[in-house]
This record gives C-alpha cells, sequence and structure tokens, in this order.
C-alpha cells in the first residue's frame, strides 16, 4: 500500500473513529451505526472506501459482513495505525466511542453477527373462539 493512499483514509473523522474501534476487535455495520450514531449508508460508504484500500477486510458470517483489519497489513498501515492509537488514547470522542462499543457488543448475548438479526415479533396468542 502506498503512502498516499494510507494518509487519503485516515484524513476523515468518521473512517479514524471506524479504524480505532476496529483495532480494538472486529465489528459489522450494524455495530459502527449504534457506536457511531450514523446511518448505514455513510457507514457502509466509509467501510467500503477503506476496504477499497486495503485498510480493512471483511468475511461473511449468515448474511451478515464482518469488517476487521487486515491480517498482513503494510508498514505504511501498520505505523499509521499505531500512531492513531496512540494519538486517541486521550481524546474525548475516541475514548466514547469505545465506551460504546462495549455497551453495545454487552447487549449482544451471541456470536457477533448474530445480535444484529432483525428481531422477530412475539407470537401473539389466538383469540379463543
Amino acid at each position: 500500500m502506498e503512502l498516499i493512499e494510507v494518509y487519503k483514509c485516515l484524513c476523515d473523522e468518521t473512517r479514524l473513529r471506524i479504524l480505532h474501534l476496529l483495532a480494538s476487535q472486529p465489528l459489522c455495520v450494524c455495530h459502527f451505526q449504534d457506536i457511531l450514531d450514523a446511518p448505514q449508508v455513510k457507514i457502509s460508504k466509509h467501510l467500503a472506501y477503506l476496504r477499497q484500500h486495503g485498510m480493512v477486510q471483511t468475511h461473511r458470517d449468515g448474511a451478515w459482513i464482518i469488517y476487521s483489519l487486515p491480517t498482513k497489513p503494510s508498514p505504511e498501515l501498520t505505523a499509521n495505525l499505531k500512531c492513531l492509537q496512540d494519538c486517541c488514547r486521550e481524546k474525548p470522542v475516541f475514548k466514547a466511542d469505545l465506551r460504546r462499543m462495549k455497551n453495545s457488543l454487552a447487549r449482544c448475548a451471541s456470536p457477533l453477527a448474530d445480535c444484529c438479526a432483525p428481531k422477530r415479533p412475539k407470537a401473539r396468542a389466538r383469540a379463543a373462539r
């Protein structure tokens, strides 16, 4: 990965926040929506940009796409992600994101993608005839 490509990806706050969260663990789009309080289309656009530039990778888990940092990142990406972690340690927005991630994941009682499944409405009891 070219250094200029890394910096192009890092020049947006939403992408920085996404990468900061992914440094902790893989996540799916619904988690980013919840944590960043942003619409799905905005999150997906940024994730697609990061993926196109090799800064995130995906794997499918059922109907869900799970995003993570690359298993073999370039030296440029590794160095800049370390810098990002160091710089974000004390910034309120990044600290708040990590708190919201912890809370969001705590609400999931099942594996990562399963907690994103749409909730099925409870079956209504049939009225006695």
